[in-house]
């Protein structure tokens, strides 16, 4: 029997406080007041947030406990603490990116954040996120690193690592991030916790910037949680077209994705890819995601080794994305790079991504945008041959802040603050569901993610293989702290 533990509010799944709430069993003036002790008790140390939202989290509280003492329909969300990635914004509240200058206050919701007050909600407060959500670790220089639960030292990864602090230091049960090239999955991965990136077009937003109506944006609202039916529930909530949202949103009604979370995996055919296309990996992280393919082997999948490989190496389209990636952020922000009120304020690691986009013409981002076409080709034929791709979410676990590694199983890498997460990107780039579930622990006891990934529009398959492996190899026993 699940039980609420308000010294560790975050532990309990999202799903079963909803129950509760709904049963009149815990008040969400309660939950949230001993979310906010819990933020206070812990995040000091370690950098999750950057804005909390004490007094209106407060008073949407009291105002969730009187709907329920009159017996009014409530949403799946109802009662229930939500951090919002400072990429996103919230009415009222500071709005930073995680730049200078902070003081911009957002004017209008975003249309996530629109739809977790329907489903009932309370925004608890803003998370930390590096400069712009460029960097694959979250680290900034208005509000400095956001660090590990698991060992404060190193890093819980990016970018939407304030999001996994929260939920993986038992603050929030669930967390929104966003993901652009892995910033759900890989802070999940490196932080022990569950996430998802559904379909490109799943989860629709509506852009503040002229720059951000691209038909093949990269980038995606996801959940953050405990638990893979947490996922699925909040999943619910974000997905499903909406009137004025980017391009390419999927237009038809997302299926519920909590049905069918039991149904296993007996029969899949699952193709396990450990370095997809010469990727340096930890020996340690491909021992774990084999582990994943043997536990879904036992329950009844059929695993064959199959790697999978868009391009001629990871290295080639790693540099795709990249290209990619810094393109879209220079027509983006190239503002900050070019105005010299800004910058020298800038990050090392953004102001590097601006200047390679600046470098870039017309032919390249041609370029880039065919060799994306044919991405997805091959991602069309390899799904249509194989119901679900195993591969690891980063190459290592989490590494001290500031310092990634400069070699991985005894390879030198060129580019280490890519290098060591080289496998989330491409489905970005193609746009497939991808997940990453916790598979383990490293010899100095750091989490080990391994990516559950689908064919286009099947997020279903994924949560369910997902919450196969939950079953068979529960992870939320253990925790940091």
């Amino acid at each position: 029997m699940i039980t609420f533990d308000p010294a560790l509010p975050g532990y309990t799944p999202a799903s079963d406080l909803r129950r509760m709430i709904g049963a009149k069993e815990l008040s969400p003036v309660d939950l949230v007041e001993a979310t906010l002790r819990r933020i206070e008790a812990v995040d000091g140390a370690l950098g999750g947030y950057i804005t909390v939202m004490a007094d209106a989290a407060k008073a949407e509280a009291k105002e969730a406990e009187a709907a329920v003492a009159c017996g009014d329909d409530l949403g799946p969300l109802h009662g229930i603490p939500v951090p919002i990635k400072d990429l996103e914004a919230v009415k009222g509240v500071r709005f930073t990116h995680g730049s200078i200058p902070d003081e911009e206050v957002a004017t209008s919701d975003a249309l996530c954040v629109e739809r977790i007050r329907e489903a009932g909600g309370i925004i608890i407060g803003k998370t930390n996120t590096p400069e712009y959500g460029h960097s694959g670790t979250t680290e900034n220089r208005v509000f400095g690193p956001a660090r590990n639960p698991w060992d404060p030292e190193r890093t819980p990864g990016g970018s939407s690592g304030g999001a996994a602090v929260s939920v993986a230091a038992g603050m929030t049960s669930i967390a929104q991030g966003s993901d652009g090239g892995g910033s759900v999955r890989i802070p999940c991965g490196l932080s022990g916790i569950f996430g998802i990136k559904a379909s490109q077009g799943r989860v629709p937003r509506r852009w503040i910037d002229e720059h951000s109506w691209h038909p093949v944006n990269n980038s995606c609202v996801g959940p953050m949680t405990q638990t893979v039916r947490d996922a699925a529930l909040f999943l619910n909530v974000l997905a499903g077209p909406s009137a004025d949202a980017e391009a390419m949103t999927l237009p038809a009604a997302p299926p519920d994705f909590t049905s069918g979370l039991e149904r296993g995996v007996r029969g899949v055919r699952v193709a396990l890819s450990v370095d997809q296309g010469g990727a340096p990996t930890d020996p340690e992280v491909v021992a774990a995601v084999r582990g994943v393919a043997a536990a879904l082997e036992e329950l009844g999948a059929e695993v064959e080794e199959r790697d999978f490989c868009p391009d001629d190496s990871n290295d080639a389209l790693m540099a795709r994305f990249y290209d990619f990636f810094c393109i879209k952020g220079y027509a983006g922000h190239g503002e900050l790079l070019d105005d010299p009120a800004t910058a020298d304020q800038l990050t090392d690691y953004l102001r590097a991504d601006l200047e390679h986009g600046r470098s870039k013409n017309a032919a390249d981002y041609y370029a880039t945008l065919n060799a994306i076409g044919r991405y997805r080709a091959y991602a069309d034929s390899f799904f249509a041959e194989v119901d679900l791709l195993l591969c690891p979410t980063t190459a290592v676990p989490a590494f001290p802040i500031g310092h990634p590694p400069t070699s991985i199983d005894g390879q030198a890498v060129d580019m280490p603050r890519w290098s060591c997460i080289p496998f989330t990107p491409a489905f970005n780039l193609t746009g497939n569901p991808a997940a990453s579930v916790p598979c383990g622990f490293s010899s100095d006891g750091l989490p080990i993610g391994c990516q559950i990934v689908g064919r286009m529009e099947d997020e279903a398959s994924v949560l369910a293989a997902s919450a196969a492996f939950e079953e068979a190899r529960p992870w939320s026993e253990r925790r940091p702290l």
